[in-house]
């Protein structure tokens, strides 16, 4: 139905995830609108990306250099390791400004459903930047589910007997959230994290 060319754009679109035929033929149309100088900027920008970056050697973030921008910078508190699931949540941090320490990005969490055990994550590198860099704190900060709560008790136990504070971000209620839309896990963090009133 589509000219070839189309059809190829239409079927990379669906390489990303959640976008399914509709969106991807949408997506195909607006580059097809865009002036020659846009689409060859935003081919030259993917290329780039995937040409450029890579994993920090340090802390697994990504970066253009070997050793992300985070761990170069000497002005941060080196006392404090956070330990995330991916690189978007580095970022998603960093956009807050509060917190200035330093991040060790896992690459996924522990899953038996979907295979994902804890010798495919960077953990022996974590193990091995906490014994050399001796941090007096360690985040946890994974999203709320069960994966995440499987790797938070499986981190603190390897690190039981490295005499290092283990602690994890609060959860609970989203501010304006309507309490009947809450599902129950959420519900049961925020009565588990409940603070007195001051």
């Amino acid at each position: 139905m589509y000219p070839k060319s189309i059809k190829n754009l239409i079927e990379s679109f669906k390489y990303f995830p959640g976008i399914g035929e509709k969106t991807a033929e949408r997506l195909a149309f607006s580059v097809l609108n865009m002036e020659k100088e846009q689409i060859e900027s935003l081919s030259k920008n993917i290329i780039d990306a995937g040409n450029n970056i890579k994993r920090c050697k340090i802390c697994n973030n990504l970066s253009e250099d070997d050793t992300c921008l985070i761990c170069k910078d000497n002005t941060r508190n080196h006392d404090m390791l956070c330990l995330v699931e991916d690189p978007k949540t580095v970022f998603s941090i960093e956009k807050l400004g509060t917190y200035k320490g330093y991040y060790h990005v896992l690459n996924g969490l522990i899953s038996s459903f979907n295979g994902i055990n804890p010798d495919e994550l960077q953990l022996n590198s974590l193990i091995k930047r906490i014994q050399e860099e001796k941090y007096k704190e360690i985040i946890v900060a994974f999203k709320q589910c069960i994966e995440g709560e499987m790797t938070a008790l499986y981190i603190n136990n390897i690190l039981s007997d490295m005499n290092i504070k283990v602690t994890r971000i609060a959860s609970g209620i989203p501010m304006g959230a309507d309490m009947e839309y809450v599902d129950s896990l959420t519900l049961e963090k925020a009565f588990d994290n409940r603070k007195t009133i001051s």
